[in-house]
């Protein structure tokens, strides 16, 4: 099979990085106090060909990175603690409304701005509403209030960061998102995880840490072909995890609502993350998880979906260090990863 290729086009962040510079030390406490670390992610480098080589080791069927005998996926509790964003907490999960604001209305309440302003202002991109960039950027530049003007620069990272669609654009999805968020007010010691201190910032550290950008996507390729277990730090240093989730109501996994549509997630896929022992993790339905919030059965998926959140499971991690059972791997070297691509260095 032949490689799998996905747009990797960046928003420019420079005009984001220059206001932050730019912004009193008030305005930048303010900042971290309600939306964390985020700012950081300004001084990461995404490295194209290291991106383009892990998408061709992504492995629906369970809903993971599959690397030679090895799986690996992004975890809620690593999330939540490299954001350290006091409104997010990994035992909830984000809901559309039933019946949401409109574009205007959400863009008033973040921004501070009237109706006629926030109107003149929205375009329709493809098969979404949103806003331009240069239009908030004005915004924060000339806002009084410097709440607002906080408000708008988070949400501006994630339109342009986390959740790009449009280039240069804040889609209407993280509008809705970034509004149900701001009403949160969780304790961030509700986190069911431990760092090295209470001013430690892992996500500081990674921006502040130099890599290297020289490395082909072919190379990446062959040396993610070739990952070893005893390749892998298996446990993110900055954290220790106490508990995690693994399931809710009926699910024997996760389903994660996303801001356009819903993916499945198994933690007890990668218990070895948490330096725990792995054994074979139940994914029963897992790879026909996925789906959008498009046509008219959704949102049927979606209450069931919100009433298993009602009812979160954890277990407790027991650090017994790098081990499998015996079964896990007689489990792992017969099960069926026909779709994961594999590389093909003529295709490339």
């Amino acid at each position: 099979m032949g490689l799998t290729r996905i747009n990797s086009t960046q928003n420019e962040f420079q005009e984001l990085r220059d206001i932050w510079a730019q912004w009193d030390d008030e305005a930048k406490q303010l900042f971290y106090q309600n939306y964390g670390d985020l700012p950081y992610l300004l001084g990461i480098k995404m490295d194209k060909h290291l991106f383009q080589a892990m998408v061709q080791f992504r492995n629906p069927a369970y809903s993971c990175f599959t690397f030679g005998k090895v799986d690996l996926v992004p975890t809620l509790e690593e999330y939540t603690t490299l954001l350290r964003c006091p409104k997010i907490q990994s035992n909830k999960s984000y809901f559309r409304a039933a019946n949401p604001l409109t574009f205007v209305k959400k863009l008033m309440m973040i921004t501070g701005v009237s109706e006629q302003w926030a109107a003149a202002r929205i375009q329709q991109k493809g098969d979404s509403k949103c806003i331009p960039w240069a239009s908030l950027r004005d915004l924060i530049l000339a806002h009084p209030n410097v709440k607002k003007k906080v408000d708008v620069f988070a949400l501006s990272i994630y339109g342009l960061m986390i959740f790009p669609k449009a280039i240069g654009h804040i889609d209407e999805a993280v509008a809705d998102l970034f509004d149900r968020i701001s009403k949160e007010n969780i304790p961030v010691d509700k986190i069911p995880c431990r760092v090295f201190f209470k001013d430690y910032s892992p996500l500081k550290e990674a921006a502040a840490t130099p890599r290297r950008d020289d490395i082909t996507e072919e190379r990446w390729i062959e040396i993610l072909q070739n990952l070893r277990e005893e390749d892998v730090m298996w446990k993110a240093p900055w954290m220790t995890p106490i508990e995690i989730l693994y399931r809710c109501g009926s699910f024997d996994w996760l389903p994660l609502p996303r801001i356009w549509g819903v993916v499945g997630y198994t933690p007890l896929l990668v218990l070895r993350q948490y330096k725990a022992e792995q054994f074979i993790p139940a994914t029963q339905g897992l790879a026909q998880s996925d789906f959008s919030y498009k046509g008219d059965h959704y949102k049927k998926k979606m209450r069931e979906i919100f009433e298993a959140w009602k009812k979160v499971c954890y277990v407790k991690i027991l650090t017994k260090g790098l081990t499998t059972t015996f079964e896990y791997k007689k489990w792992f070297n017969k099960r069926v990863n026909d779709n994961i691509p594999r590389p093909s260095f003529e295709a490339a």
